[in-house]
């Protein structure tokens, strides 16, 4: 490995002088050099944050990262990573790849690899699991410029990444007849634009990661192993954050699970709670062709199901939600590649309105035997102009064509939102980097004991109560009784979700903590929580003309299940306290935790009351 750093690279020629960017024709792109690229003040923070997962000098760093880093950026240039789904801007697969190297390489820190191997093969085989799973990451989208994308130059010569990078000024626009997952088989036309041929001898020593590493160039990340997990990990975890997401749960989440649980929550929401093809106002309707459903209805009943069902990687706006929707090509697209459709149904009584739709297969939630009965009315598409209106934007995806859109095209532009330096980029950045120093959850298999970052005052989960055949918790008056929402059902919900583990307790971004031997329930996230799970609040709360979390607030209040200060305020402050940042909490503190627990668990050490309590309005 030492020979790999001693070998004298071939230096690349010097790229000409580009011409001002002013002086270009509307519509084209200047090539840059990877120094360009690479130097905004987030892609450095990346950059320098990949360097600190890895235990190599600065210049094996250069050798062994950097360089495949900036041939990476040298390719990729400014184009998106979608054409309207994530990082659908100009730059963001090159802001996407550092991502999830970013993401993978924190990952790897509680694996020991190769699994199972005696410790001192671990030991001298770490460092090339370490670059392997980063290579692995950052090649997994490399192929979509070589199949999604044309790309030509200013005199129309047609440029394929296999010919090194761009030299000249260029335009690109999607291709119409892309096929989705291409891109996956195409990367083995490129990696070597990235790894040099000492990159690569050196990994083809050690056969198990060599294995792995192949699969995932060939896109068959089934057969890659646990290199192949983290890959998909950290690409979810990239794509939940630039959507609004939780990337957190998104890495945590198993293989396949939000798909199947989407699709599962709709054919529930079809078969119990939505209904269709009424003479008048329905939540959706049947037609020979399609399924269309009122969006935002769907969206927000979808959320609450899957919140209720324990899977809390679901974002919390409508738009977010349709992508989602899309990246699991679940809805079909408009013409021009959106989410939402515009149309006005129409009833055989005479009734007609224009609803904002979403469009599915009916093929994706009956079998044909189980198929309803079509609607009798007419659902007519309105002009793309009109649906351009919408107050809810809707994003394309990556599972489905669309139309052609040049750059010059500056009505329908490929990058639809600017990148993350034009927008409050920084505390997503922040956002990012906290949640990459929070230590990665447990799972099957040996572990290294994680590093900690003392960057952020972040909660390290505490061991919930695990004895199932303890006695459970007490119940408030009537808690199991009712299924509409009120105080005693929001404490029932509060039972079984901590029970079931839906609801975490103690962890960093936890609703429910342990604090002066009792449980602490913060304020208003807990109550937001329970009114993102039960939208019927809505039309309650709108009665009393407050919000939907005050509504259950006042009547958990009523219940007098909480602790009061002397002075009878109800909220308590607590300090969250970490190593070089501090920030506070506020929340009500439970008379009895045997509500809530079996067995209490030990308090959390990070939190302490504050002696500085007041009633602050939640």
């Amino acid at each position: 490995m030492l020979s790999l750093f001693q070998r004298k690279r071939i230096s690349v020629t010097a790229a000409p002088s580009p011409a001002p960017a002013a002086d270009l024709p509307k519509g084209l792109l200047q090539p840059e050099p990877a120094a360009s690229l690479l130097a905004t003040p987030r892609r450095q923070k990346l950059l320098e944050h990949i360097w600190q997962r890895t235990s190599l000098s600065r210049k094996q760093f250069a050798t062994l990262y950097r360089a495949p880093l900036e041939h990476y950026a040298e390719l990729v240039q400014q184009f998106p990573a979608s054409e309207s789904h994530h990082h659908a801007y100009h730059g963001g697969m090159l802001d996407h790849g550092l991502e999830i190297i970013a993401y993978a390489l924190k990952l790897r820190q509680s694996h020991l690899l190769p699994a199972g191997a005696p410790p001192e093969d671990q030991a001298a085989q770490s460092e090339a699991w370490t670059a392997a799973i980063a290579y692995a990451a950052l090649l997994h989208d490399i192929g979509k410029i070589a199949v999604d994308l044309h790309v030509e130059y200013e005199d129309g010569g047609v440029w394929h990444p296999w010919h090194g990078p761009l030299t000249r000024p260029y335009r690109f626009r999607y291709r119409d007849d892309r096929e989705y997952r291409l891109h996956g088989a195409a990367t083995g036309l490129l990696y070597h634009q990235l790894l040099d041929g000492d990159v690569l001898d050196w990994l083809s020593g050690y056969p198990a990661l060599w294995a792995s590493l192949l699969y995932v160039l060939a896109g068959q990340y089934e057969h890659a192993g646990i290199l192949g997990e983290l890959v998909i990990q950290a690409d979810r975890a990239s794509v939940a954050q630039e959507l609004g997401g939780d990337p957190a749960r998104a890495m945590a989440a198993p293989k396949h699970a939000l798909q199947r649980k989407l699709i599962d929550g709709l054919r529930y929401l079809l078969k119990e709670e939505l209904k269709l093809n009424q003479p008048q106002a329905s939540d959706g309707w049947l037609t020979e062709d399609a399924l269309w459903l009122v969006s935002k209805t769907v969206s927000d009943k979808l959320r609450a199901h899957l919140l209720s069902q324990g899977i809390d990687g679901i974002p919390s706006n409508n738009s977010a939600v349709f992508n989602v929707l899309q990246e699991h090509g679940m809805l079909q697209p408009t013409p021009d590649g959106k989410a939402i459709w515009r149309a006005t149904v129409s009833s055989e009584a005479g009734w007609s309105h224009s609803f904002t739709l979403l469009r599915l297969s009916p093929a994706l939630i009956w079998q044909p035997a189980e198929r309803p009965e079509p609607f009798a009315g007419t659902v007519i598409v309105e002009a793309a102009a009109e649906a351009d209106t919408l107050e809810q934007p809707a994003t394309g995806t990556d599972d489905a064509p669309s139309s052609i859109r040049t750059e010059a095209d500056s009505a329908h532009p490929v990058a639809r939102q600017p990148p993350p330096e034009a927008t409050p980029a920084d505390a997503a950045m922040d956002d990012l980097l906290s949640l990459l120093a929070v230590p990665a959850q447990e799972s099957d298999g040996e572990r290294e004991q994680p590093i900690l970052d003392n960057s952020a005052p972040s909660i390290p989960p505490t061991v919930q109560p695990t004895d199932t055949d303890a006695s459970p918790p007490k119940r408030a008056p009537e808690a199991l009784g009712s299924t509409e929402p009120s105080g005693e059902h929001f404490i029932a919900w509060l039972q079984q979700g901590i029970q079931a583990r839906r609801l975490i307790i103690n962890d960093a971004k936890a609703l429910v903590h342990t604090v002066a031997d009792t449980a602490y329930l913060v304020s208003p996230g807990l109550f937001q929580r329970y009114a993102q799970e039960h939208p019927s609040i809505a039309a309650l709360a709108k009665q009393d003309k407050v919000q939907d979390w005050q509504w259950i607030q006042k009547r958990f209040e009523k219940l007098q299940l909480h602790r009061k200060q002397a002075s009878g305020l109800n909220i308590w402050t607590c300090e969250v306290t970490g190593p070089r940042k501090s920030r506070r909490l506020h929340g009500y503190l439970l008379d009895d935790a045997g509500l809530l627990f079996s067995e209490t668990p030990p308090n959390n050490p990070y939190l302490s009351l504050s002696d500085d309590t007041t009633n602050i309005s939640l």
